[in-house]
């Protein structure tokens, strides 16, 4: 399962990081249809660098022309002037294979908890992370994810 790949790829390149999107909900028992994996990590040089280094070794290529050192001296820029939220990893032999890295977030402001799926750790964002999250992007599609979350913690 690509999930798990990812997983294993970040936990063996000791990058800190959570999964958030459709897949933290599925984790969290709030299914929904998604395919890529989007993750939150911790903002430095250096854990951007052994993500990127992480994502190369399982084909994972970035989609724009930017390394790791560039998003991290202009992340602030790329998010103000060119709207980058989120910097996408994608293998272009299998465009299914998607992992977008969300640059508005940082780890050291989750929550987080580690949920065990067939014997595989996976560290993911609280829900109330991911309602906050959510409720921010407020896009079309994220509104019944909102509803969905609220109901769970209730």
């Amino acid at each position: 399962m690509f999930l798990f790949e990812v997983v294993r790829c970040l936990d063996k390149a000791k990058v800190k990081y959570a999964i958030v999107g459709g897949y933290a909900l599925a984790l969290h028992g709030i299914v929904r249809a998604t395919i890529d994996v989007d993750l939150v990590i911790q903002i430095s040089k250096s854990q951007l660098n052994f993500l990127e280094k992480a994502l190369n070794s399982i084909n994972l290529t970035s989609r724009i022309p930017v390394g790791a050192n560039e998003i991290f001296e202009f992340r602030e820029e790329y998010i103000k002037t060119r709207n980058l939220i989120a910097w996408s990893f994608v293998d272009y032999k299998d465009p299914s294979r998607v992992v977008d890295v969300l640059l508005t977030e940082n780890l050291k402001a989750l929550k987080v908890q580690k949920i065990t799926v067939s014997g595989q750790k996976i560290t993911v964002a609280s829900l109330k992370d991911l309602l906050r999250m959510k409720e921010l992007a407020h896009r079309p599609k994220d509104l019944l994810d909102i509803e969905s979350i609220k109901a769970k913690l209730k």
